[in-house]
């Protein structure tokens, strides 16, 4: 009688050429270490039956058996189940396993996981047990998640500190601690009284280097480097403000409404001290400005900015002249520039920026031709670039780039289509930055075309249709989708929403705002 262990099984079918294999499952589990026997029964039971029942016990062993065997379905579904159990506490484990199996898509999950939670992740033992050039693959990304720089500073202090042979790695660590960005405070009183960097000769150098950054700020624009570049993490969900804007009968509103996108509601927030349309939103160190706008009696250039910490609005110091239309972007969180827009009488061409350590709004550069109706986003499609701001100009295809450092204008690759009143916005999809416009007016038709922008190749490509035409949209990215809000589709003001996935190419709506009717800036702020 012959035993089950001695037993010969077939165990692939169909899954290589159509051909077939047979082995004893005793021989395979005592010559092939990856084959535990539990493992080993569930893999040729799922060739027989085309069903595998897994758990965290045995996952990464039915994994490693299916990738010695070239089960790929079994591959893919063990690294889907995987990700379903990222965790603090095991993501870099995970990590550590898909990148020896070659699980290409695991090792992205788990980075995009750490990257997100990375303040949880650094409190955890794995964390703590990584190699050296783990942690500093880490902490140089700029995709990092962290309410501010000193978060990044306590987890490698913490890990260097598990062990005295790390101390002389600190050094090294600290080179991509993005010094500058720590508070004067926590500059001074944490990071300069540390005894290991106070009897290191090179981290205080470190030290001083950001330290020279904050006490001569004249020299900023000349001690630019990634150290100064804040992080930005394009997977975090944050809530979504939309300010101001237009009631159904095209009154001015102060209204505010913040969607929260876990639970898929609008709810009313705090209002402007003012009520305002056709004005600019923009996010800056976590705080949402509000800019310029119409108050139905007159062109504003007034700013408030709002907290979401302590929830209030306060104004800060007004622009240099009156905007509405006006387009605004966030760069380097250092400062905020403003760009044309319609003062009443003319449309401007004039840019100036807001700078929040002097509380005021110095003229900067103007535009190369006279516009109108321009609409600026901060853009940073790669670490090794720095960032920029573009312009796209009223009814054509032109498009325009602004180099803060030279303040200089260039011409850039023209879109497809004529556009004005459109929305523009950055969505990260597949590790590539890119730059989409949708919706808008041609001078006949109200638009609900959307293209796209790569920058490597230079090149607008059309993407699928929203399905509203919009002109005034405001368009943001937010966790990965772009969200189309509101807007004027010729007949009336909307209050509608759709959500763009790059993945699937499909825009699909989502809940409306309770009391606007299109006209709103639009920001996002982190959920705190």
């Amino acid at each position: 009688m012959i035993n089950e262990d001695c037993a010969i099984y077939p165990i692939m079918e169909n899954f290589i050429d159509n051909q077939s294999f047979t082995a004893h499952r005793s021989v395979l589990a005592a010559t092939i270490p990856y084959f535990q026997a539990m493992a080993m029964e569930l893999l040729i039971n799922f060739v027989y039956s085309g069903k595998l029942s897994m758990d965290v016990n045995n996952v990464q062993s039915v994994l490693v058996g299916a990738a010695f065997l070239q089960l790929q379905r079994v591959v893919d579904a063990c690294c889907e189940f995987l990700k379903k159990k990222l965790h603090p506490s095991n993501v870099l484990g995970i990590r550590s396993f898909a990148d020896s199996m070659g699980c290409v898509s695991l090792v992205q999950e788990a980075n995009k996981y750490i990257q997100k939670h990375f303040v949880d992740v650094s409190k955890s033992e794995e964390f703590l047990s990584l190699q050296f050039k783990d942690i500093k693959d880490i902490i140089d990304r700029d995709e990092l998640a962290v309410m501010s720089e000193e978060q990044v500073f306590e987890g490698v202090m913490s890990w260097v500190k598990k062990d005295n042979l790390r101390h002389a790695l600190l050094p090294c660590l600290l080179t991509a601690v993005r010094m500058s960005l720590l508070t004067p405070h926590f500059l001074t009183d944490r990071v300069a009284t540390e005894e290991l960097i106070r009897y290191s000769f090179k981290c205080r150098d470190l030290v001083d280097e950001a330290k020279d950054y904050y006490l001569m700020p004249e020299r900023r624009p000349f001690l630019q480097s990634f150290r100064t570049r804040p992080r930005c993490c394009v997977d975090i969900v944050g809530m979504i403000y939309a300010v101001g804007g237009l009631t159904k009968s095209g009154d001015s509103l102060s209204t505010v409404e913040v969607y929260d996108p876990i639970v898929g509601r609008w709810q009313i927030a705090e209002a402007l001290s003012m009520v305002r349309s056709r004005l600019a939103v923009a996010t800056m160190n976590n705080k949402l400005y509000a800019i310029g706008g119409y108050n139905d009696v007159e062109r504003l250039n007034t700013v408030e900015m709002f907290d979401p910490k302590t929830k209030i609005w306060n104004k800060v110091a007004p622009m240099n002249c009156k905007r509405s239309a006006v387009g605004a972007a966030a760069l380097n969180e250092k400062h905020l520039y403003v760009c044309g827009g319609y003062d009443g009488v003319s449309h401007l061409n004039t840019v100036e920026y807001y700078n929040p350590d002097k509380n005021d709004m110095p003229d900067k550069a103007s535009l190369t031709k006279f516009q109108k109706s321009t609409v600026w986003y901060f853009f940073r499609h790669s670490r090794n670039f720095e960032p920029l701001i573009k312009k796209l100009r009223k009814h054509c295809t032109k498009v325009e780039r602004y180099d803060p450092q030279t303040s200089l204008w260039t011409p850039m690759p023209s879109m497809l289509s004529k556009r004005c009143r459109l929305g523009v916005a950055t969505l990260e999809n597949k590790n590539q930055n890119r730059i989409y416009v949708c919706g808008g007016y041609d001078g006949a038709t109200f638009l609900h075309s959307v293209e796209c922008f790569d920058p490597i190749t230079q090149q607008w490509t059309f993407v699928a249709c929203m399905n509203v035409r919009r002109s005034r949209v405001a368009l943001v990215a937010n966790g990965g989708l772009l969200y189309a809000i509101g807007g004027y589709d010729g007949f009336s003001n909307l209050s509608t929403i759709e959500t763009y996935n790059a993945d699937t190419d499909r825009w699909t709506f989502i809940a409306s705002m309770c009391v606007h009717e299109g006209g709103v800036g639009v920001g996002v702020s982190p959920m705190l």
